[in-house]
């Protein structure tokens, strides 16, 4: 759906800037650009989050690894915002490549038209966790009200992704910071707990609901 205006007011402040957090493997070199990888959530953009710990996980793994505080000026954007649920997660199916077979469905039309036009998507991170749920529920293991429990019960914060080079102008830099290898050291111990800890989790949700709803095969080759 598209952010009005009466939903900006209600999530940023009254100037229409937040405050975010980016993780870099190797720092930012120039100008902030939409130009992270093809096969990301919502597309190739620049991605930030409302939650420190996400991108510091993202990126504990690389010795030259920088974390950026952002604020980002949202005043005049075209936003798509999205929340948990069968239309999020098939919006990054769709930019993860997973529905490419289906490229004559309604289906995949829908998602492939959904963020033409925006400037920026906000929606839920899905992050190692959700990537194992997502897998299940695309390779057909789990159906969509498995999915959609399981993803909500792994709330991680909001993804902000600047898909333009309007977006990205509006976002300003306020503090670099380099982690050092204890730091990283920490970091990679608590993602793989953490990981380890919501896999558990939401197999006990995909368990409870496992004759509930539709399946992966079931939604794409039918419309909406």
């Amino acid at each position: 759906m598209q952010l009005s205006e009466k939903n900006q007011n209600s999530l940023f402040a009254g100037n229409g800037q937040i405050l975010l957090y980016h993780g870099s493997k190797s720092g930012i070199v120039g100008g902030i650009k939409p130009i992270s990888r093809d096969l990301c959530d919502f597309g190739k953009g620049f991605y930030m989050g409302t939650e420190r710990i996400q991108p510091l996980t993202l990126i504990c793994n690389f010795p030259n690894a920088k974390m950026y505080t952002v604020k980002a000026d949202l005043t005049g954007l075209n936003i798509l915002e999205i929340e948990v649920g069968i239309d999020w997660a098939l919006l990054i199916a769709y930019h993860r490549g997973k529905i490419e077979h289906i490229k004559n469905n309604n289906i995949y039309r829908k998602y492939a038209e959904m963020s033409n036009g925006c400037d920026m998507i906000i929606g839920d991170i899905a992050n190692d966790k959700m990537f194992v749920v997502l897998d299940r529920f695309f390779n057909g293991e789990i159906s969509d009200i498995a999915l959609i429990n399981s993803l909500s019960a792994l709330k991680l914060g909001k993804q902000y992704v600047a898909l333009t080079e309007k977006a990205c102008r509006q976002i300003k830099i306020i503090e670099e910071k380099s982690i050092s290898e204890a730091e990283l050291s920490v970091l990679r111990m608590e993602s793989e707990i953490q990981r380890q800890d919501g896999i558990r989790q939401a197999e006990k949700i995909c368990k409870k609901h496992r004759r509930d709803g539709r399946f992966f095969d079931e939604i794409i080759e039918g419309d909406i």
